[in-house]
């Protein structure tokens, strides 16, 4: 049985501490609230609301394990973060992974 989105190494979702580290990681964009909306590292917006939220070209995250769990990634905040939905599943378990970004949502 494969793991959901959004969870750790164990199959858990991550903690809202955890959740907090990984947003703090993402890019912030000068005259907007850090805590609300910044960007990944495609460059696609990303919404703090919108945690798991997978509506098409929307602002929904997802926490991505840039070495995958299935590589034997770890759930350490150097190896966590945020991703435009879209963006983390094209990743999917690729690494190193490139040519993933899939959305640059408005």
């Amino acid at each position: 049985m494969s793991r959901k989105n959004n969870t750790d190494r164990s199959g858990n979702k991550f903690s809202n501490l955890k959740k907090m580290q990984v947003w703090l990681k993402a890019t912030s964009v000068p005259e907007y609230d850090p805590l609300i909306i910044r960007k990944d590292s495609c460059k696609a917006w990303i919404e703090w609301s919108k945690y798991g939220i997978t509506d098409k070209n929307g602002r929904g995250w997802e926490i991505d394990h840039i070495k995958p769990v299935s590589k034997r990634g770890s759930d350490d905040i150097s190896n966590l973060q945020a991703l435009q939905w879209q963006n983390n599943r094209k990743k999917s378990d690729d690494y190193p992974a490139s040519n993933y970004c899939e959305s640059s949502a408005k």
